[in-house]
């Protein structure tokens, strides 16, 4: 990555010896996190753990911490420690602002989605015994996963825009319609007593005019 100009910023487990350095950081050490947005976090706070021996890991990198209390209903585990959670990554970035560092490690969060997603898109198994077989299972499941990304971003909105893709099977994937050409244009015509036929047919709206059809 280095080679290539590449920065890393990455997950760390709490392991016994990064909880000890949470443990050990001056209250005045934590500065307060921000949101996406850049709005101060309400109850949580970044630091550098700076005592974290990283000499295994590549010149300059740092670890950054996150303290929050649960949201409401949330529940603690057994190694959070004063009732917070504790989250750190590790980042070879220089950036001296600690908040501006987590908020940007915490966005990537999507990628995550995305392969919660991919797995509930038939990436979860394996269901061949044969390499080549398998590894066209994984084309067809991985171009399933970027079609649902893309319907997602051009062509929903609201919680569809965010939907597991579950849901979006039920509600949206497996209602038959018919496609009709009116007026040179193409309309979707679909039962009115679905409950979100409106969704649909909106959604393929904006698609036929993405596309000048």
């Amino acid at each position: 990555m280095r080679e290539q100009g590449l920065q890393f910023s990455v997950g760390l487990d709490l392991y016994e010896y990064v909880r000890e350095a949470i443990l050990n950081t001056r209250e005045q050490d934590w500065a307060p996190a921000i949101t996406q947005q850049g709005e101060e976090r309400e109850g949580a706070a970044v630091c550098e753990l700076k005592d974290l021996d990283l000499s295994s890991w590549p010149p300059g990198t740092r670890a950054i911490c996150r303290r929050e209390r649960p949201h409401p209903g949330g529940q603690l585990k057994f190694t959070d420690v004063n009732g917070f959670r504790f989250q750190v990554f590790i980042t070879d970035q220089d950036d001296a602002d600690l908040a501006q560092l987590e908020t940007r490690h915490r966005g990537h969060a999507r990628v995550e989605d995305r392969i919660r997603c991919g797995k509930d898109t038939g990436l979860r198994n394996l269901p061949f015994h044969d390499f080549a077989q398998n590894q066209v299972w994984l084309e067809i499941c991985s171009l399933a996963a970027d079609l649902i990304a893309w319907t997602q971003r051009l062509a929903l909105t609201g919680k569809h825009r965010l939907a597991e893709p579950k849901r979006l099977r039920q509600r949206l994937f497996s209602v038959a319609g018919r496609l009709v050409r009116s007026g040179r244009r193409h309309v979707l015509k679909i039962a009115n007593d679905w409950p979100w036929a409106g969704q649909i047919t909106r959604a393929h709206a904006r698609l036929a005019a993405l596309i000048g059809t």
